[in-house]
């Protein structure tokens, strides 16, 4: 099978991930999408997350009814801080009878220069791009004397572009900061992922 791989910390996972994990399985010649739980994001601070099983828990209860999506700790028992190649290699000598490809946001694949062997993922695994709505910071943050490097990355025969994908500016800070200030966040969640951080009291 070709299985897309969609990599986050998922703090918490909203609407926003699942429209883009539902449309890489539906709309695009991916077989099924695997939710990569990441118990630490290098770039992120640890401090920030709740547990790792509890984001986990999470995931499996937005995505249990969908058949062509997949919750995976794969990378709770890999070397700490966790990188993409790293996952990527234990994959593909555990599971040699699927096809890997990452998904991606295009801010990423403007960085990709920065990630641990990105020119090993590149040379062997499909990237599928989706568009992202950037914020001034995150649009300076990836623009500027590098930036020409990503537009290298965007020709390249393994990437795949899916421009008509739809894309929500949501993000899980927004979501966690809004529950803290006490706002209605349940139509950026679903049901069971609102309940679940209701009864957890998670983010208060």
């Amino acid at each position: 099978m070709n299985i897309g791989l969609y990599f986050g910390t998922f703090n918490p996972i909203h609407v926003g991930h699942l429209v883009i994990a539902n449309y890489m399985a539906d709309f695009t010649d991916l077989d099924q999408v695997w939710l990569i739980v990441s118990p630490h994001n290098p770039l992120k601070e640890k401090s920030t997350l709740l547990t790792d099983l509890h984001r986990l828990a999470l995931v499996k209860v937005a995505i249990d009814d969908n058949t062509k999506l997949r919750a995976s700790d794969i990378e709770f028992s890999l070397p700490k801080p966790s990188y993409t190649a790293t996952t990527l290699a234990y994959l593909k000598d555990h599971y040699p009878q699927h096809n890997f490809a990452l998904i991606m946001g295009e801010d990423n694949l403007r960085t990709l220069h920065k990630w641990y062997n990105h020119d090993v993922i590149l040379k062997n695994h499909k990237i599928y791009v989706y568009p992202r709505v950037l914020t001034v910071q995150e649009e300076a943050e990836v623009t500027g004397i590098n930036s020409h490097i990503g537009n290298d990355f965007a020709k390249d025969a393994n990437v795949v572009f899916c421009d008509e994908a739809p894309v929500m500016k949501v993000s899980a800070s927004f979501v966690r900061n809004a529950i803290r200030d006490g706002k209605d966040v349940r139509y950026l969640l679903t049901e069971p992922v609102h309940k679940y951080i209701e009864e957890m009291n998670f983010y208060r």
